[in-house]
Parts: structure tokens; sequence; C-alpha cells
């Protein structure tokens, strides 16, 4: 008797990921971080990489930036749940600090919302990042509460994409 083998197509991705495509490339960015629970106000530089990897089913951010603690280091990753209609986001940031919880995507704009682990404490935490709509710009702004009812500005940045990321 002849056997037939019929192959399941590949996985793809939920379209839903794509909405992230937004935030691909290289950016740089200036700001300026507010006097609060995590230390003094001052401004901050940094540049930003973002990337889909593991066959488009994942986002991929790593962020460097200065900033009047010094120079902090981070890497993001973003999942898609089709259950909750919105994405798992994981930040590890160097220092020992992370960020978990929620990314909601509309258009070019990107919200947050989550709990900061920080020095031993934990914060709630907020993020709206507005893309320009040419796709060359962006503007954040965060806040952390202890409580998650008395809410304080933490930072706001303004970024431009670059042409290319710089070789290293």
């Amino acid at each position: 008797m002849a056997r037939t083998s019929v192959q399941a197509p590949a996985p793809q991705p939920d379209p839903e990921v794509k909405k992230l495509q937004v935030l691909v490339g290289h950016w740089t960015f200036k700001g300026e971080y507010k006097a609060g629970p995590l230390g003094p106000d001052g401004k901050v530089a940094g540049e930003y990489t973002g990337r889909m990897i593991l066959g488009g089913f994942f986002f991929e951010g790593r962020l460097t930036e200065k900033a009047p603690f010094g120079e902090m280091r981070g890497l993001e990753v973003e999942a898609y749940d089709p259950a909750k209609k919105s994405f798992v986001s994981n930040w590890y940031l160097s220092g020992g600090s992370t960020i978990s919880g929620m990314l909601t995507a509309s258009g070019n704009t990107f919200a947050w919302e989550g709990k900061l682990m920080a020095a031993g404490k934990e914060y709630q935490y907020k993020q709206t990042i507005m893309v320009t709509p040419d796709l060359r710009g962006f503007t954040v702004k965060a806040e952390i509460s202890a409580d998650g009812q008395t809410w304080t500005p933490w930072f706001e940045e303004k970024g431009t994409k670059a042409k290319s990321a710089p070789k290293k």
C-alpha cells in the first residue's frame, strides 16, 4: 500500500506582530530624566536598535544610554499573546532592573504598562511612544508609581531614525 505524506504549513507569526515593524531600525534620542524615587533629574542621550527575530515571531530592542546615573544598557523582547490581544513585554536593564508587562499597539502609538523592579523595590510603570507619521521620529513619556494611584513623571525623550546602525 502506498503512503502519502501531508505536510502541515509552516507556522506563521500572528499578523499583529507586524505592527512592531514601525520600531525596526536604528534610532538616536535625547531627553531628560525627572527627579524622583529612582534618582536625580538630568539629561539623557542614547541609541536604540529594534529588529524582528526568530522568524518574525518576536521583536527585540537594544538600548544604550548615558544618563545622570551613568551608562545603561537594555534588552527588550516583545511577543504577541492572541488570547489577551496584546504583547507580552519584558525589559532587562544593566544594574539588574527589569520591566515586565503588556504592550498595546495602535497605529504609530505604543503603550506599555507593567511592573518595574529597581533597587529591590517594585513600581508600576507606564510609557507611551508616539512615532511620527513619516516614521522618522518619535516622542516618549514614561511615568512610575509606588502605589498604582499616584503617578510621577520619570522621563521624556525625542528621537530620530538614523540612516543605518553604526559599525561595531
